[in-house]
């Protein structure tokens, strides 16, 4: 009796001890469907097509399965003859004989480098940079599936650093192009291409701007900014959105080490088709030209101008007989929009008058003298930069003030030594002391001070009597040598104190 009581205990210890396990599967599994961990959530981030800022859990293999194929990897070999001083081995064992032509006995050296490229067509079109096809006598092209062509450089944009070069093959993985006018900071993109020699490798960042000017890596830049890396190597490869898309050409980094350092820059790809197929039909690039010279409105100089903003470009010269000079433009004008398109700053002016093709007929909006103008104005064809050689001034008189420069009178012997038109007329600076409000401003010696406050200038003494008024800062127009071509340009010097 009493073992059959205590087996009865048992049973019933063991059924509530059954019970508080169930209780506790029941609670698990409820705690499953809680709001903690989402069902959908989870789903989403296990689907493989994902585009946009989520990245998928498997992460890009198909992706770079899609548009892998159409990077290939670039090597240049350039011919280069050796100095006097550079002759090889061979040459050296014989040095020290007398009447030995030693410069009889170098031979030319070949110079590699190794660059990536773009499948554009399947035709064996091929985008990459023109700095690294430049000066090839041969160009190599290895796909990704190992398959090597030799190709033929059909045509090169150096102000856009731009190549167009031709492999004999058909069916080939061409990529697909994206619209980079739609690309937004924030947006992923992945690098493609052949750093160091390595072979096509694939990085991962973000674009972290867009428009990117003034760098003076090219002479036309409207770059796509970057922080997937990007190394010697990658220039002329693809930069792709989450879908695979050929959104930027990388050209260049900006680097202290020579390696990434996480600021990438590429052609967007908008701008590489449209010089692509230029280079394709005719050989080369033609751009839109006006005949002025822009620059940036800073601020100072926008107050100087009674200017609210800094939107536009401002112009700083307009050459004589250009379509801009037919046009009305006069120097001092601020452009703020073309066909009815916003005008940001200089770069962005220079960007979108070489998109247009000469003959069109553009409308300009712009500031002058505080009132909105309209002006038709018809592009023409850029013109060549023709070198010329500039002599250095000679001191002669100095004036010193606060401002931190010294200028002497424009005659016609100093005329002369730089180059200048008989009609110039100003005071040419001499000397900028370090650290002065001149210095600042970026005035340099053999600059020729034009204007000051809007007002043209004849000598020394007329220059003092403007400078000497009371104002925080003094507005002057420079005329100077840029690219070996003459220039004039508005500049800003703050007063000191």
């Amino acid at each position: 009796m009493q073992r059959d009581r205590r087996s009865l205990v048992w049973a019933l210890a063991a059924l509530l001890m059954v019970g508080s396990l169930a209780g506790g599967l029941l609670v698990a599994q409820s705690g499953r469907s809680t709001p903690a961990r989402p069902p959908a959530a989870a789903a989403t981030v296990q689907t493989p097509n994902i585009v946009g800022p989520m990245v998928p859990a498997e992460g890009f293999a198909s992706l770079v399965k899609k548009t892998g194929p159409s990077v290939v990897s670039i090597t240049s070999t350039t011919v280069t003859k050796a100095s006097a001083n550079d002759s090889d081995d061979f040459s050296q064992l014989f040095r020290n004989f007398p009447g030995l032509d030693i410069p009889q006995l170098q031979r030319p050296r070949s110079q590699k480098a190794a660059g990536s490229g773009v499948i554009m067509t399947s035709d064996g079109y091929i985008l990459t940079n023109s700095h690294v096809v430049d000066g090839a006598t041969k160009v190599r092209v290895v796909l990704a599936d190992k398959q090597e062509f030799d190709a033929k450089v059909i045509g090169k944009d150096s102000d856009a650093d731009i190549a167009v070069i031709k492999v004999d093959a058909s069916g080939l993985p061409a990529v697909t192009i994206g619209d980079s006018s739609k690309v937004e900071v924030g947006d992923l993109a992945l690098a493609i291409g052949n750093p160091f020699a390595l072979g096509q490798t694939v990085t991962m960042g973000i674009v972290s701007a867009l428009g990117r000017t003034g760098l003076g890596i090219e002479n036309y830049e409207n770059f796509i900014q970057t922080d997937a890396a990007v190394n010697p190597g990658n220039s002329g490869g693809a930069l792709v959105n989450t879908r695979g898309e050929l959104i930027g050409i990388n050209t260049a980094i900006l680097s202290e080490s020579g390696g990434n350092q996480g600021i990438g820059f590429a052609i967007p790809s908008n701008m590489a088709r449209s010089l692509m197929n230029q280079i394709k039909e005719h050989g080369l690039v033609t751009r839109g030209y006006l005949g002025i010279l822009p620059q940036d409105l800073t601020p100072a100089l926008a107050a100087s101008f009674g200017i609210k903003d800094t939107k536009g470009a401002l112009v700083g010269q307009v050459e004589d007989n250009s379509p801009a000079a037919s046009a009305g433009l006069q120097r001092g004008d601020v452009i703020r929009e073309i066909n009815g398109d916003a005008i940001n700053n200089e770069g962005d002016l220079r960007f979108k008058i070489a998109e247009f093709v000469p003959g069109t007929t553009l409308s300009l909006k712009v500031l002058r003298n505080g009132s909105e103008k309209t002006l038709s104005v018809k592009v023409g064809t850029k013109r060549p930069v023709e070198a010329t050689s500039k002599a250095a001034p000679t001191p002669d008189t100095s004036l010193n003030g606060k401002l931190g420069i010294s200028v002497q009178d424009l005659n016609a012997q100093v005329a002369r030594q730089l180059n200048l038109p008989q009609s110039a007329s100003g005071v040419l600076v001499t000397q900028v002391q370090p650290d002065s409000p001149a210095a600042e401003a970026g005035i340099q010696r053999g600059d020729v001070i034009e204007e000051v406050n809007r007002q043209p200038i004849r000598s020394t003494s007329e220059f003092r009597n403007l400078v000497s008024q009371p104002s925080k800062s003094v507005l002057l127009l420079i005329h100077r040598v840029i690219d070996h071509d003459d220039k004039t340009i508005y500049t800003v010097i703050e007063r000191a104190g």
